[in-house]
């Protein structure tokens, strides 16, 4: 699902909130969610999942070209977990209908696919005021 999918979603699901409103109240709250990670704070949506950092230590790498060690520094990278409601409902909708016509293959885009389809499906409960956005 795409972010213009998602307002369309919200648009649709409440008719008197217009495109354009949809797309402010969508942008507002993906704002505030990067807001927070950068100021270094944890994300919390119950039934959903969690967003928060994970430290990449400063390690030596190497450059491709040349060969030469380089010094790449500490980052910080988003995480998300899968919260328990989340992933039960990803692994039933999983038992009813495999991705790609069953076991193997698949890999990676498998998963993210069907992840794709249970959040199309879960934003409804999402809209009905799931949301508790918890700050630590």
């Amino acid at each position: 699902m795409t972010k213009s999918e998602l307002v369309e979603k919200l648009a649709g699901r409440f008719p008197q909130l217009l495109l354009r409103d949809a797309d402010i109240s969508v942008k507002t709250i993906l704002d505030a969610m990067s807001d927070a990670l950068a100021d270094g704070h944890r994300i919390e949506i119950r039934g959903f999942g969690s967003f928060g950092l994970n430290r990449r230590p400063p390690r030596v790498g190497r450059n491709p070209k040349s060969g030469e060690r380089v010094l790449v520094p500490e980052k910080r990278v988003p995480h998300f977990k899968a919260g328990k409601e989340l992933r039960e409902r990803v692994d039933r909708s999983l038992l009813r209908s495999p991705v790609n016509g069953g076991s193997g293959g698949g890999g990676a885009h498998a998963a993210h696919g069907q992840a794709g389809q249970s959040a199309q499906a879960g934003g409804s409960a999402l809209l009905d005021g799931g949301l508790n956005l918890v700050r630590s």
